[in-house]
């Protein structure tokens, strides 16, 4: 069975960085893409960035370009997102999850399969 661990709960302030990070366990990662998501209260889920078996190709979502950074080590079967300049709209729980294919078509949640189970990432002003 596939299995996701998502690195521990993040409390920063406004303009720091912080980096969060999952482990899979189950599968070979570089089979497939990786993808990150966030869901703020009272807000749909949605994509901030997927990167390819590669990582040589990521895709971010408007809002976060610039700031984060999606990285994967295959070898560790790892996905990192490094994010940067944050601010309070950034508060949210960010899921990882593991890509149908080796290729990111859309930063959509039909494209993923195997989600972790979330970090609360806080950003106070």
């Amino acid at each position: 069975a596939v299995q996701v661990v998502d690195s521990g709960e993040k409390s920063v302030q406004a303009g720091e960085s912080t980096t969060i990070s999952c482990t899979f366990y189950g599968l070979s990662s570089r089979d497939f893409s990786m993808g990150w998501f966030r869901q703020a209260p009272g807000k749909e889920r949605e994509g901030v960035a997927c990167i390819n078996w590669s990582g040589r190709r990521v895709e971010y979502t408007d809002s976060v370009k610039g700031r984060f950074t999606a990285s994967r080590d295959n070898a560790k079967n790892m996905l990192y997102l490094r994010m940067s300049s944050l601010k309070p709209e950034d508060t949210a729980k960010y899921y990882c999850a593991v890509g149908k294919d080796k290729s990111c078509p859309q930063l959509a949640e039909s494209e993923f399969r195997y989600w972790g189970p979330g970090t609360q990432v806080d950003v106070s002003s």
